[in-house]
């Protein structure tokens, strides 16, 4: 089994808290963990100030590059998990809206939307994990 850790350049640096990307491989599989992606972009400038919407497809690009740092895709994510700060239920509309854009019907991941009282930043409204699994062997 081997495993390591990486933040991608095109990412935002937290590296002195945590890793963007965790990776676990073993006979084949890759097992990839992303960490909690925010509406900031590379130089952690907010993306979207005050607006779930902008902040989600800031999040969902971030969650792109990770996860295309270690060649997967976003249709490798098999279980992800959505905070939204506040949680209204019209807020589900805009982030199912944001998901078309990325995944098939049928195609959808496991996930959880949980509505939380705040994030690491007070401009943060929202925050995905994942984690996903690519097959080495195609």
């Amino acid at each position: 089994m081997k495993k390591y850790y990486l933040t991608p350049a095109t990412l935002p640096n937290w590296s002195n808290y945590f890793s963007q990307v965790a990776v676990v491989e073993k006979n084949g599989i890759k097992m990839i963990y992303i960490a909690g992606q925010v509406g900031v972009d590379n130089q952690k400038n907010l993306v979207g100030n005050g607006k779930l919407r902008d902040q989600v497809e800031q999040t969902f690009r971030n969650l792109q590059t990770a996860l295309e740092s270690v060649e997967a895709t976003i249709a490798d994510i098999i279980k992800m998990n959505i905070y939204v700060v506040n949680y209204q239920p019209e807020d589900a509309e805009i982030i199912g809206e944001v998901l078309q854009q990325y995944f098939s019907m049928g195609q959808l991941p496991a996930m959880s939307l949980i509505g939380v009282q705040a994030l690491a930043e007070e401009k943060f409204l929202v925050e995905v994990d994942a984690e996903a699994v690519v097959n080495g062997d195609g």
